[in-house]
């Protein structure tokens, strides 16, 4: 505790000098990091009881997470990545240590952005560190069926760093799963980026051996195990369910979303819309706003308001021009809610959303299109005959191959016929002299 409170102090005092600028005053969720003393044990463990190099290590950690804006990765990451389940969580180790897989399998060079995925992955270093309170994590790097072109090395490299230089002790095993032995080379690489405390966690490990690290019933079936998980992404925070907030003595009750799970885009006028309600069910003022994951994609009618109490607003959101109905159902909406004095201005309202000590409400929504009956099956039926067309082309061109093989076959048959009983002919009446 001693060397907490020394680090503590030595932090106070190089912040009485002043932050660059960039990036500036700290970010407060940060500044909260060094009163946690849960936390600041983490920074002295990992610099291993060194506090000069703890203080290194909290100053630029706090320097990288101002700069990168980390505390708001969730606005900035591409979702889309996040839901293909490239990496996840799943599982925990033999010392009950979360796991991350990295199942690069699934993954093709050149297809993504390198600095996407970077987000994606702080984006869940960020998640799991809030959800396990800090507790370590085992990164399962999954490269069963891998080639050269399944692994983003740039990728790798950053995860390590940023575990190395920014996520202070929370690393409890580093698996390298199935490695092809051309995957050595990148293999040495990402080996030379970890300390040496870092590599004595590593383990290179194939299916007989994964029993050793993950107990049978944690570990996914493909893997050896009895778990039948398949990915499915589920927000951090469960909306379905109503919630009461208590601030300063006043009970909130969300608001009220309708439809509360997907807004339905049809057709109407040659235009792709939805609608949305929004209902205030107390007697305070609430105000909201709207985000999603495709700003450029709509048209949002208001994007944000003030509910009265017992108040209620009709959202309008309408597909642009130019963009494919069917990329509509890859976004998402979220509703942020929060309790507003009566006396607050425009301005203060518009602060409060940037402000990390409000009380925010978030609802998410899905999307969908609404596609009458007979057109479904429509398309069904025309995809069927499509196929069965296609199968149809196939089908004859082999035939047609199989009868050019057969008439070569019958061609060169009568030809080893002619040949043979000619040969016969001029050798029937040849005899050897003695």
């Amino acid at each position: 505790m001693r060397k907490v409170d020394e680090l503590r102090y030595k932090f106070q005092e190089k912040l009485k000098d002043g932050v660059p600028n960039p990036p500036g005053e700290f970010d407060t969720k940060d500044i909260e990091r060094v009163k946690d003393n849960k936390y600041m044990n983490r920074v002295i463990e990992h610099c291993e009881g060194n506090v000069e190099l703890g203080l290194k290590m909290l100053w630029s950690t706090l320097m990288w997470r101002k700069n990168n804006n980390i505390n708001n990765i969730k606005n900035i990451v591409n979702m889309e990545y996040v839901r293909e389940g490239i990496f996840y969580p799943r599982g925990r180790d033999i010392d009950g240590c979360l796991i991350f897989i990295l199942k690069w399998k699934l993954y093709n060079k050149g297809i993504k952005k390198v600095d996407d995925l970077k987000n994606v992955i702080v984006y869940w270093l960020e998640r799991l560190e809030r959800e396990e309170s800090g507790k370590p994590i085992t990164v399962f790097f999954d490269l069963e069926g891998c080639g050269i072109n399944n692994i983003e090395v740039e990728v790798v490299a950053y995860m390590i760093t940023l575990l190395k230089n920014y996520y202070p002790k929370f690393v409890n095993y580093i698996i390298i799963y199935q490695m092809p032995w051309i995957m050595t080379a990148g293999y040495r690489v990402v080996k030379g980026l970890l300390p040496t405390r870092a590599i004595e966690r590593l383990r290179v490990i194939n299916k007989d051996k994964i029993k050793d690290l993950i107990p049978i019933n944690q570990a996914l079936k493909c893997y050896g195990g009895t778990d039948g998980y398949e990915f499915e992404f589920i927000p951090e925070r469960n909306n379905g369910n109503k919630r009461v907030t208590f601030v300063d003595n006043v009970i909130l009750t969300d608001i009220q979303i309708n439809p509360n799970d997907y807004l339905t885009f049809t057709i109407d006028s040659s235009d792709l819309k939805s609608e949305l309600t929004v209902t205030n069910p107390n007697n305070v003022r609430i105000a909201f706003k709207i985000r999603t994951t495709g700003p450029e994609k709509f048209k949002v009618k208001p994007t944000s308001g003030v509910l009265a109490g017992n108040g209620m607003q009709n959202i309008l959101i309408i597909v642009l021009p130019g963009f494919d109905r069917n990329e509509v159902v890859k976004e998402r909406f979220l509703i942020l809610s929060t309790l507003i004095d009566d006396n607050l201005t425009q301005k203060q309202i518009d602060d409060v959303w940037q402000n990390p000590k409000a009380k925010i409400n978030e609802n998410r929504l899905k999307c969908k299109l609404f596609v009458e009956e007979n057109v479904l099956q429509k398309s069904s039926m025309m995809e069927s005959l499509g196929t069965l067309d296609r199968k149809h082309f196939y089908l004859s061109r082999s035939i047609d191959v199989l009868k050019l093989f057969e008439i070569l076959t019958l061609g060169f048959s009568i030809l080893l016929v002619v040949f043979g009983y000619l040969l016969y002919k001029r050798t029937r009446n040849v005899y050897c002299e003695v």
